[in-house]
C-alpha cells in the first residue's frame, strides 16, 4: 500500500509542473508591461526600466521559468502587482473559505446524493425512483448563481431567517452550501442510482439472498460498496469543479475567497496572484484526487493486492 502511494504521490509532480509552466507561458505571451501596471500611466521610463530590472523581466523565458520554478518549490510566488504584498500571503487569508465552501458542497452532494440515490435504485421504476430522478435531472441543470439568487430572496429577502452575505457564522453557510453542492447531489444520486442498479444484478448479489442474509446486509455490506467505487472517483472529481464554481458563489455571497480574488487578479493582469491562485488550487485537487485513490484502494482489494 505505502508502493501505491508513493507512486501516487510521483504522479502529481508532473501534473504540477505543466500546471506552473502553462500559467506561466500565458502571463508572457499576454499583452501588457507588469511594470507599467505596478508603477500606473504616470510611470517614468527611468522607473519602469528599474521596475523591470528588479523583476528579471529582461531575462529569456527559461531562466525566468526555472527562477520562479525554484521560488515556488519555497511557496514564495512573488509580490502582487496591485497590493505590493507577497502572494502567498493574499492567497492564504482567502484560500480556507474557498476550501471550506467547496468541503460543504461536496459533503451536502454525498450526504444527499447517496442515500437518495439507493433508495431510487432499490425501488426502481416506482414513485419515488421518477421523482428521485426528475430531481437529479433539476440539479444538474439549475447553474449555482441562479439557485443562490433565489434562496437569497426567499430565506432572506421574504423570510428573513438567513443572512445573504458573509461567511463567519453556521447561518452564513448554509444557502452558500446548498447552492455550490446542489449539482453535486444530483450527480451523486444519479451516479449512486446507475452504480446500484448494476450491483444488484450481479451473482454475489443472488448468492447473499439465497444464503438467506438480511435484505439491509445485501444493499449496505454486499452491494454499496461495490457501488462506491465510481462514486469515489466521481466525489474527487467534483471537488475540483466546485473550487471552480465557487467564484460565482462567492462572487454572489460576498465571500472573501480566492475565487472572486483571482478574477479579480486576471481582470487586472496580477499574474502573480493569477499563477499563485492556480497553483494552490492544483495542489489542492492533487491531494484531494490522491485521497480518492487511496479510497478506491481500501474499497477495491484487487487494488491493493497489486501493491502488497
Amino acid at each position: 500500500m505505502h508502493k501505491y502511494i508513493l507512486k501516487r504521490l510521483l504522479m502529481i509532480i508532473p501534473v504540477l509542473l505543466g500546471v506552473l509552466f502553462i500559467m506561466f507561458t500565458l502571463s508572457a505571451l499576454t499583452p501588457g508591461d507588469p511594470a507599467l501596471i505596478i508603477l500606473g500611466d504616470g510611470a517614468t521610463p527611468e522607473g519602469i526600466a528599474r521596475v523591470r530590472e528588479e523583476l528579471r523581466l529582461d531575462d529569456p523565458f527559461l531562466i525566468r521559468f526555472f527562477s520562479y520554478l525554484w521560488d515556488a518549490v519555497r511557496l514564495n510566488f512573488g509580490n502582487s502587482y496591485a497590493t505590493q504584498r507577497p502572494v502567498f500571503q493574499e492567497i492564504s487569508a482567502r484560500f480556507p473559505n474557498t476550501i471550506q465552501l467547496a468541503g460543504m458542497g461536496i459533503t451536502f452532494g454525498l450526504l444527499m446524493g447517496i442515500p437518495l440515490g439507493i433508495l431510487s435504485a432499490t425501488k426502481q421504476y416506482s414513485i419515488f425512483d421518477v421523482g428521485a430522478t426528475f430531481i437529479g435531472l433539476l440539479g444538474v441543470s439549475i447553474p449555482n448563481f441562479w439557485l443562490g439568487l433565489l434562496l437569497i430572496m426567499l430565506f432572506t429577502v421574504n423570510l428573513g431567517w438567513l443572512p445573504p452575505t458573509g461567511f463567519a457564522t453556521p447561518q452564513q453557510w448554509i444557502m452558500p452550501t446548498i447552492a455550490i453542492g446542489t449539482g453535486s447531489a444530483a450527480l451523486m444520486m444519479r451516479m449512486t442510482r446507475s452504480s446500484m442498479l448494476e450491483c444488484i444484478r450481479q451473482d454475489y448479489i443472488r448468492t447473499a439472498r439465497a444464503k438467506g442474509q438480511k435484505e439491509g446486509v445485501v444493499i449496505f455490506r454486499h452491494a454499496l460498496r461495490n457501488a462506491l467505487i465510481p462514486v469515489t472517483t466521481s466525489a474527487g472529481l467534483s471537488f475540483g469543479f466546485l473550487l471552480g464554481g465557487a467564484i460565482l458563489t462567492e462572487t454572489i455571497f460576498a465571500i472573501p475567497g480566492l475565487g472572486s480574488f483571482m478574477v479579480t487578479a486576471f481582470n487586472g493582469r496580477d499574474w502573480p496572484v493569477a499563477i499563485g491562485g492556480v497553483m494552490l488550487s492544483a495542489i489542492a485537487f492533487s491531494f484531494v484526487n490522491l485521497l480518492v485513490d487511496i479510497l478506491y484502494a481500501f474499497l477495491d482489494p484487487r487494488i491493493r493486492s497489486q501493491y502488497s
